[in-house]
């Protein structure tokens, strides 16, 4: 995978939301592969605390504090860049059901300035980030859970979902054959790992949070009893399948899965990190709107244009996760230490 990678050395890279989980990850693989990198990304979708944690500062990159929406430090960036992945995005189910206006401005008009700047001052390649939510539950009438085709029929059920399709059409319309700018998509699945926390008034993040509740003492909530089923893929496992969207050629306008392709319910990740708390408890609570109750990925094609597979299972992932955690005491938030259990 690191020799793939060599193509990107003394490249130019534009990171935009470098500084959430995936983005801060990746802005530290292509760095050590000789890549410059560039992050661009507002620092206010956590806590402060937590960015210390993601390590974007620390990781060589430069970091620019800026939004995506600002035309004009977008074109200063794109104008700098040989490669772009715009992971930026109001990255939240729950928050951008409440708050649509800001997902909006963020999901879409960010989106849109971007590709407009890449429009007028081409790149190689974009890669946009874009969510499994785009599958919704899946095709109607099946029973189980399904397995989820790049190529099938999508049933976004949330603002969120919503906001990610549109991306991928828009990118595609805008930089489409007779652009000089390549992209590729890829839909990312339930992304897990330390140094991930989840955020005040979430329901995302479903491995940190039942953790975190666990490691508090407190019952572990299963939104709807637990039934929904994920495709849990580790962010060092997602870091590098959007580095390798970068440079693979038959990537070139193709969307890929980038999950592990094993069906997990929330229940069975309950019942994983019970194994490291004894006497840890779980309790029913209502689903949330616009919760799907999920799939998993097929990931044929992200094998036959990546190259690539997940390499962590989500047994060995979770065991990380926890002892991260336990080694780690101030990355339990002060606001949900503070909360009433």
């Amino acid at each position: 995978m690191l020799l793939r990678l060599g193509k990107l050395l003394n490249a130019r890279v534009l990171v935009t939301g470098g500084g959430g989980l995936v983005g801060s990850r990746l802005a530290a693989l292509l760095q050590r592969v000789g890549a410059a990198v560039t992050v661009l990304d507002r620092m206010d979708a956590y806590p402060e605390p937590a960015h210390e944690l993601f390590g974007a500062a620390r990781s060589g990159a430069r970091l620019v504090v800026g939004d995506v929406c600002d035309r004009d430090t977008v074109a200063e960036l794109v104008r700098g860049a040989d490669f772009v992945v715009h992971a930026a995005a109001y990255a939240d189910v729950a928050a951008c059901t409440r708050r649509p206006d800001i997902a909006f401005r963020a999901n879409v008009c960010g989106t849109q300035v971007l590709l407009e700047q890449i429009a007028a001052h081409p790149v190689r390649r974009l890669v946009l980030v874009s969510s499994a939510a785009v599958y919704g539950d899946g095709l109607p009438g099946v029973e189980g859970p399904q397995r989820f085709r790049e190529d099938q029929c999508l049933f976004p059920l949330s603002v969120y979902a919503n906001s990610k399709l549109w991306a991928e059409h828009q990118t595609r319309l805008m930089l489409g054959a007779s652009s000089r700018t390549e992209y590729a998509v890829v839909r990312y699945f339930s992304v897990y790992g330390d140094p991930q926390i989840p955020k005040p008034g979430s329901h995302s993040w479903m491995v940190p949070w039942l953790t975190l509740q666990a490691r508090l003492g407190r019952p572990m909530r299963l939104n709807g009893g637990g039934v929904q089923v994920r495709d849990l893929v580790h962010v060092d496992d997602v870091a590098e399948a959007t580095a390798l969207a970068l440079v693979e050629e038959q990537m070139a306008e193709q969307t890929v899965n980038v999950g592990t392709g094993t069906p997990t319910s929330v229940r069975e990740v309950a019942d994983l990190v019970a194994a490291h708390f004894p006497g840890a408890r779980r309790v029913t609570t209502p689903r949330p709107e616009g919760d799907p109750l999920g799939g998993y990925a097929c990931v044929e094609r992200s094998w036959e244009l990546l190259r690539w597979r997940a390499r962590t299972g989500v047994r060995e992932g979770i065991g990380r996760y926890v002892s991260w955690l336990l080694a780690t005491p101030r990355a339990v938030p002060r606001w949900l230490a503070e909360e009433d259990a």
